[in-house]
């Protein structure tokens, strides 16, 4: 079963189940899923699918940093509901000192290395752990390894 098709499926028990923050958010997911297949020229595949909802969840996090700047826990509280439905149609996502161990295999594997490589460094792991990670956080992990040499 295609993350499409189970997001689909899901869709129609919330609007049976009345579930109104379910429904909006998955058919918010859907629409997006939907432009991206008709801005597109290739088939929708779950790896694609996977980066719209990436997309999504990255900015609902940003949304509920504002919001929480702004004072507007209620909207926060909102995005937050919305930003877990999300995240339960994307991978699992892999755990900071897994992603560290990553990043020290990608550095051993490249050589010497200095700070001015911290680019390829990221070009390489972020393509190895597509949608299992957090660019952020990579970035964080990232340069602290480079900052250390």
């Amino acid at each position: 079963m295609t993350i499409l098709t189970t997001i689909e499926s899901d869709l129609k028990d919330a609007i049976k189940n009345k579930n109104e923050l379910l429904s909006s958010t998955l058919r918010m997911l859907k629409s997006d899923i939907m432009y991206e297949k008709t801005k597109g020229t290739e088939d929708l595949t779950d790896e694609k699918i996977i980066e719209v909802l990436t997309r999504s969840a990255k900015r609902r996090k940003e949304a509920i940093t504002e919001y929480e700047k702004a004072g507007r826990n209620d909207l926060a509280s909102k995005e937050k509901q919305e930003l877990e439905i999300i995240m339960k149609y994307l991978p699992q996502q892999m755990s900071e000192a897994e992603i560290a161990a990553h990043v020290d295999k990608v550095i051993a594997s490249m050589g010497t290395i200095t700070q001015k490589d911290m680019g390829k460094v990221m070009g390489q792991v972020m393509k190895d752990l597509k949608g299992k990670a957090d660019g952020q956080l990579v970035k964080q992990i990232v340069q602290n390894k480079l900052e250390n040499l």
